[in-house]
């Protein structure tokens, strides 16, 4: 009895900080006032390096960074406490589950977003440097932004052909420095002289910075200088290719097991085989609405089915309206039987819709004797036809 309760208050405060419960006002309390603070935090960082700024508001800056020290401090304990409910480590001890989160790469962005707080507290003035650290909370938010991490997700799936890209660039970097060395040394012994001293013009001209403070005044030295500019061209593309095919495959991924994940729930997709579930989602297509936008108007003929991928809508149903959230669906009793819709239906937030048009279920169904079926077996079960 006395071990559930810390059990249970350290499961609910997973669920706050990691946003299990997305839909409770409380979440969204939290998360917001955090990613406000880290924005307020960086804002102010940026406008401390303005002396006069700095002079005038230099209470407000030492309230924002003792309030910030005492939240994000209070947030990395937690997230510490609430270590062993995270997935990967419910079969782990409470102390090794904790171990691995202090080393995990967020656990580290979290510290280091704490330490100048303690550094300034202190006033110790041989780590005045790591004020600079206050930086490292603006990272924080990749926590709270699926898009930065599907970035980072890709970066870590991609690393060791990024990791390849640097081994080349580096060799570039020697050959162009070695054969600038040799053709121009005798022309520019103070820039040219030795290999480590070219490899500054090779690093900058790779990079297509160009700063032209190094340049080669031998004809052989232009023409090894125009090759290495070619050649950084190809360098930096190699690299910003693999990130953003890595980055577009990434969100593809996500959208497909939130798709995947979507029809499956449909009760009358909920018994397909995976080939099945697959060609319904092939013919699916995305629509966006406003707050406020008619979906389907009552009397209209039916052409679509619907699943709410994110928001909600209202079913205006005669005595009072029906709120339907993301996972619902809504529409596929009127493509069904060819009947003209009941009711209308209306963006009650701003949402995005999956739409399954009525003749591409109706190909599905004719082209699929077992799914046909099984969809009328559904229908048949439910007793009752959706109002739509």
């Amino acid at each position: 009895m006395h071990r559930a309760k810390p059990s249970l208050v350290r499961r609910r405060l997973y669920g706050i900080l990691e946003r299990s419960a997305v839909d409770e006002p409380l979440v969204h309390a939290v998360h917001i006032g955090l990613i406000l603070l880290i924005v307020i935090n960086v804002t102010a960082v940026v406008l401390e390096s303005v002396p006069a700024i700095r002079h005038d508001y230099r209470t407000l800056f030492i309230a924002i960074e003792t309030v910030s020290g005492v939240v994000f401090t209070v947030e990395y304990a937690l997230r510490l406490w609430c270590a062993p409910e995270y997935p990967p480590w419910h079969a782990m001890s409470p102390l090794r589950a904790r171990l691995r989160w202090l080393i995990s790469p967020q656990s580290l962005i979290d510290f280091l977003a704490i330490v100048p707080f303690y550094a300034a507290y202190w006033d110790a003035g041989g780590l005045r440097a790591f004020l600079l650290l206050r930086l490292f909370r603006f990272f924080k938010l990749a926590r709270y932004s699926p898009g930065l991490t599907s970035l980072m997700d890709a970066i870590h799936a991609e690393r060791r052909a990024l990791i390849a890209c640097g081994v080349i660039l580096l060799g570039a970097v020697l050959i162009a420095a070695s054969a600038m060395n040799l053709v121009e040394r005798d022309a520019q012994p103070d820039k040219f002289g030795t290999i480590p001293e070219a490899m500054y013009w090779a690093i900058v001209t790779l990079t297509t910075v160009g700063y032209g403070d190094v340049v080669p005044i031998t004809g052989l030295g232009r023409a090894i200088a125009g090759i290495t500019a070619v050649m950084g061209l190809v360098m930096l593309a190699l690299p910003v290719g693999i990130i953003a095919s890595a980055f577009a495959r990434e969100i593809h991924r996500r959208d497909f097991v939130v798709t995947w994940s979507m029809v499956a729930r449909v009760p009358l997709f909920s018994d397909l085989d995976a080939t099945e579930v697959a060609s319904v989602m092939q013919r699916l297509r995305s629509q966006s609405c406003s707050p406020g936008e008619l979906i389907v108007r009552k009397g209209d003929e039916a052409h679509s089915m619907y699943l709410i991928a994110s928001g909600d809508v209202d079913v205006m149903l005669p005595h009072e309206p029906l709120r339907l959230g993301t996972g619902d669906f809504f529409g596929e009793a009127s493509i069904l039987h060819r009947r003209r819709r009941s009711v209308t239906v209306k963006a009650a937030t701003a949402c995005r819709l999956l739409v399954l048009d009525a003749d591409d279920l109706h190909q599905l169904m004719e082209a699929n004797p077992a799914m046909s079926a099984h969809i009328h077996d559904v229908m048949r079960k439910r007793g009752e036809e959706r109002a739509v």
